[in-house]
């Protein structure tokens, strides 16, 4: 799902225009380091950089604030050049959408003193120093910005550190996410699975913290599409399932063509309404149209799911905005929950019927025949596979009566036995130990479901949540 709007950062530097005629050379220097920010952020983060350029006066700060307005920017870096007046700086924060991350980079590790100290020239001297001043602002701002009530971080480091580039990294990448978010569109297919409690949600809250649009299916539309399926796109599809997945030979034609039929029906339903993500449930009368369309729909959302277009089952849809955030970052997203727990290996098991996210699968993921959908009506097609081995990280999108929150766990995907009843299925092992794990999670308040995702991402959903303004609890 593209990005409606172009994904822009702002970048602005600061310093003070006194200075300038005093010591020469200074204003060339900085004006290169702050180049060689907007190259950085532009190379390393794949973002198209909106640089207002040197802000050493409030005249320039109001322009700043107007071509920041204009692109309409996701982010504003601060790059704090050298020493600044604070009021070159409020007039441009006050007038964002988005929170001010302040780069407070030195051009190198440490000042060369003997450099400076030999110079012979105290306003060489100052001058150089001036050049390497930027933790000078820094109290200044954010003094300023706790009285203003202006939403802030801070990056600190020199331009070359990598410790500093990573959090730039991480920051852009989160306000990505976040506009991803704020663009997408999130369908409703069917109802929740009765008497789940946990799983509904407040529709209203999902739209107002994400700016997600949500549009709600009719199961009669997807049915149509089905009706209208051609054979040449049925064949395409089944063709499509034998190339993506280990379609195992106990899977009998009628039902691998059933399943095609409904596939074929969802790329048109999300297409038609342009969705980004979805969640479903329904049940139907034994043996009616909607039964057959809802027991045969488990390759075809897998399919979807892969491509970054997350579904989630029984109509979670907090977790269908997991699993976004999750292929936002470009993670995956697999809907799972918990099976079980091996006290012997310290690990929990967590897995799911129904889609999965097939591109972070350790090994080419299996379809396979189901006899019963436990706890479901019918039978049908299922999807089998374990999140790739290593580094992994566990989302929830939580509600509370204090609004949405995210819960959030760094752990590892391990190699050992797993159940293969036709499910996602995989071992997890985190470093607080799986009893406290267990305890802590739950004691989140989250509901059953989460997003798993591979690599460890948990600075960066920290950082998402600080943009989104909502409350974060790491677990591990």
């Amino acid at each position: 799902m593209k990005i409606e709007k172009a994904f822009k950062v702002g970048l602005f530097g600061t310093g003070l225009d006194t200075y300038w005629g005093q010591f020469e050379g200074l204003l060339d220097s900085l004006k290169r380091y702050q180049a060689e920010i907007r190259d950085g952020i532009e190379g390393r983060c794949n973002v198209q950089v909106v640089d207002a350029g040197m802000v050493d006066n409030p005249e320039k700060a109001v322009e700043a604030a107007s071509l920041f307005a204009r692109e309409e920017v996701n982010l504003v870096y601060l790059y704090v050049a050298t020493y600044s007046l604070s009021s070159t700086i409020l007039p441009v924060a006050q007038h964002l959408n988005c929170p001010v991350i302040v780069l407070n980079l030195q051009p190198v590790p440490a000042i060369d003193y003997d450099y400076i100290n030999h110079l012979g020239d105290s306003g060489k001297m100052t001058g150089y120093w001036l050049a390497h001043c930027q933790a000078c602002s820094v109290p200044e701002i954010a003094n300023v910005f706790n009285r203003s009530g202006l939403r802030y971080d801070f990056v600190t480091g020199y331009l070359k550190d990598e410790t500093a580039w990573s959090e730039i990294e991480g920051w852009t990448d989160a306000a990505r996410v976040k506009a991803i978010m704020n663009n997408n569109r999130l369908g409703i297919l069917g109802h929740y699975y009765c008497g789940m409690l946990d799983v509904y949600t407040d529709l209203t809250q999902q739209s107002a913290v994400f700016g997600t649009h949500i549009e709600l299916l009719e199961m009669c539309e997807l049915k149509k599409l089905r009706d209208e399926a051609t054979e040449e796109e049925v064949q395409a599809k089944i063709r499509e399932f034998h190339e993506t997945f280990d379609v195992v030979p106990a899977c009998e034609p009628h039902q691998i063509r059933r399943a095609a039929l409904t596939s074929v029906a969802l790329d048109k339903l999300v297409a038609r309404h342009r969705l980004g993500s979805m969640a479903y449930y329904y049940e139907g009368e034994s043996g009616n149209d909607y039964e057959n369309i809802v027991t045969s729909i488990i390759p075809g959302n897998t399919l979807l799911t892969g491509k970054q277009i997350p579904i989630a089952g029984e109509c979670e849809v907090k977790n269908a905005q997991a699993m976004k955030i999750m292929a936002g970052f470009g993670a995956g997203g697999s809907f799972s929950e918990f099976y079980a727990m091996d006290f012997t290996d310290d690990i929990v098991m967590l897995g799911h019927d129904g889609p999965a996210h097939f591109a972070i699968a350790e090994e080419k993921v299996k379809m396979t025949p189901l006899p019963v959908y436990h706890g479901k009506p019918g039978n049908g097609l299922s999807i089998q596979m374990t999140v790739k081995h290593g580094k992994v990280t566990l989302l929830s999108v939580c509600e509370n009566r204090e609004g949405v929150f995210f819960l959030v766990a760094e752990g590892e995907s391990v190699a050992g036995p797993v159940l293969q009843i036709g499910n996602t299925n995989s071992r997890y092992r985190f470093s607080c130990g799986a009893r406290k794990f267990m305890d802590n999670w739950s004691k989140a308040g989250p509901s059953h479901h989460c997003a798993i995702g591979v690599g460890h991402l948990a600075h960066k959903i920290e950082k998402l949540a600080f943009l989104l303004h909502i409350p974060v609890v790491r677990i591990c």
